[in-house]
């Protein structure tokens, strides 16, 4: 593509970010639709992120944020959606009457992945308590499922659940759940060890992985299909995040979907 002066900059901001495919996801879909527009990655730290999101947004961009700054970027000011205001992370960020207008696509994706896997909304256990943990909580809030939760920081846990139950979501034992998602970063490096044990609960029968590898499946995820779980990575959740976060950056226009999912496969060209 030709770039210009008018060219409109988004950007996946966060820290590792070298491992996303949203910039190959998203220039594929702009191409499509004719947009004059670029997606790039760009790591960066909490400190200058309000910076590059303000600045990105004065120039008619905007763009979505990662690990580890999804509760850094809902502090920002400007128009909140309802379910920024509610779990205090926000993934997408596009311009907006106040400046810049802040949401959670994420909650989309989970949804998006947990339906195509076919989990109950019974019980899910949670593994970890960060920006994505919330949007999981956020999707349990939308299904009525209940939570049970490990972090590997003493404490977390349990003040997580008790933010959780301010929002109405209920707890559960780790023992009853039937849907596990890891909410941690485990597995990007594609050799660390696997967030939990797929075998450690008998009632299991879904595993959702947010994590995702270039090519082919997460070891937890393999290990997970191995003993029968309906499982997955997160390149489902991610595409349909990244299809929802259109509206904040193109009113109107209807965001390629199958061209997405095509480059995301490797597909295209």
């Amino acid at each position: 593509m030709r770039i210009t002066s008018a060219t409109r900059v988004f950007a996946v901001l966060g820290d590792p970010i070298g491992h996303s495919l949203s910039p190959r996801m998203q220039n594929a879909a702009f191409a499509a639709a004719g947009l004059d527009a670029v997606y790039v990655a760009l790591a960066c730290t909490a400190e200058v992120l309000p910076a590059l999101m303000g600045t990105l947004v004065a120039n008619g961009g905007g763009g979505n944020v990662t690990i580890p700054h999804k509760a850094v970027a809902a502090t920002m000011a400007g128009h909140h959606d309802a379910r920024v205001a509610a779990l205090g992370v926000a993934n997408v960020f596009g311009p907006g009457d106040e400046g810049i207008r802040l949401g959670n696509t994420d909650v989309d994706g989970v949804l998006a992945a947990l339906d195509r896997l076919e989990a109950p909304s019974t019980a899910w256990y949670l593994l970890g308590t960060g920006g994505s943990a919330r949007a999981v909580v956020g999707a349990a809030r939308e299904r009525g499922a209940r939570i049970a939760v490990r972090s590997r920081a003493p404490g977390r846990a349990e003040a997580f659940l008790a933010w959780c139950a301010t929002l109405g979501v209920g707890t559960a034992a780790a023992e009853e759940c039937e849907v596990v998602v890891n909410a941690t970063p485990l597995g990007l490096a594609g050799s660390e060890g696997l967030p939990l044990e797929p075998g450690q609960f008998p009632n299991l029968r879904v595993a959702l992985d947010l994590t995702y590898l270039a090519n082919g499946p997460t070891r937890w995820v393999e290990a997970c299909r191995g003993l029968g779980l309906r499982a997955d990575d997160g390149k489902y959740g991610l595409l349909v995040q990244g299809a929802a976060s259109w509206p904040y950056w193109f009113p109107g226009v209807t965001a390629p979907v199958a061209i997405m999912q095509a480059a995301l496969d490797g597909r295209l060209g």
